[in-house]
């Protein structure tokens, strides 16, 4: 009696939080294109994949979507000219990756950045077969030469409609869905981003700031602290990290440990990133994989340009590594 009490609790929570959020309309900027023009090449290109989290779904101007706060911001700390491509579909689940993917490739990028997760747990599909999408993916990005950046689901538990008990589910399916992203991302040969920090203690303490008008999707403000945790790992990923983060600093937290403890650490302090590494020459401990575990210094934002349209010469430039059409 109880159990069943409980379902229909969190049934009649679950419709309500979806009234008060509302359904998904309309279609975010699209962050393709150009920045950091006058800046040398060649280009760093950038692949953008995931949900509306990735998208930007909410704002209207494209310079306060994730995809060109992270491509302004590598454009300046890089000093290179950056292309980013959006692939990324609001409403996208782990399960619908594998079309971004195959339109991802298609212009070789150096890095793939992958925000999905949100969706798996709103649409109650098992962790499991999230993460087997999420790992066949980041697998054929790697196995063509790219670097992959996983930001792991957010803490949804900060979602304001979402009221307790099901606050208390959301927190912890998503929780624990992040955690097995990040093991299957790092056995793939990918990096993963804890974002339980930009949507969780810093959303739950300035929703109104934060949070978007659906009290779900986040804000520019938000979508800004978002792409400022990914900045420093992209770097990093691209071989671009400044000197004094060459290694792991033991007064900040950081350190090699296996992923499995790594992974539960990520997940309770939010904004970590976890690298695969090695110990001794070897991936492989006695207890799974070595990682290193990092908080990454940000940076300060860069000034917010839009993207300049592809055109002839800069399609050009493209195509000579691989083409834009996808």
């Amino acid at each position: 009696m109880l159990g069943a009490g409980l379902y229909a609790v969190l049934t009649a929570e679950a419709k309500l939080a979806r009234k008060a959020i509302g359904r998904t309309s309309g279609a975010p900027p699209d962050a393709t294109g150009w920045y950091g023009r006058g800046r040398p090449g060649p280009a760093l290109k950038i692949a953008l994949l995931g949900d509306s989290s990735a998208a930007g779904y909410g704002v209207d101007d494209v310079t306060e979507t994730p995809g060109a706060v992270l491509a302004n911001g590598l454009a300046e700390y890089a000093e290179r000219r950056v292309y980013l491509r959006a692939f990324c579909v609001v409403g996208a689940k782990s399960s619908q990756l594998d079309d971004q993917i195959d339109k991802a490739l298609t212009i070789e990028p150096d890095v793939a950045v992958i925000l999905v997760g949100a969706n798996d747990v709103t649409h109650k599909m098992l962790p499991s077969e999230s993460v087997r999408h999420l790992s066949e993916g980041v697998r054929r990005l790697v196995d063509a030469g790219v670097e992959v950046i996983v930001g792991t689901c957010p803490d949804l538990g900060t979602v304001k409609p979402i009221g307790p008990p099901l606050k208390q589910v959301a927190r912890t399916w998503s929780r624990r869905l992040a955690a097995a992203q990040t093991i299957a991302v790092i056995n793939e040969g990918g990096r993963t981003v804890s974002l339980a920090a930009v949507l969780g203690k810093e959303f739950a303490a300035a929703p109104a700031l934060l949070f978007g008008p659906d009290q779900f999707h986040p804000s520019a403000h938000g979508y800004r602290a978002l792409a400022t945790v990914l900045l420093p790992s992209v770097l990093a990923a691209l071989g671009l990290a400044p000197d004094d983060e060459e290694h792991p600093e033991a007064y900040r937290g950081e350190g090699v440990m296996p992923v499995a403890t790594a992974a539960v650490q990520a997940v309770r302090t939010p904004g970590t990133e976890l690298d695969g590494t090695e110990v001794g020459g070897n991936r492989l401990g006695v207890r799974g994989l070595w990682v290193e575990l990092r908080h990454r210094r940000r940076r300060p934002q860069a000034k917010g340009e839009a993207p300049t349209p592809d055109d002839a010469d800069d399609t050009a430039e493209v195509a000579a590594t691989g083409p834009t059409t996808s």
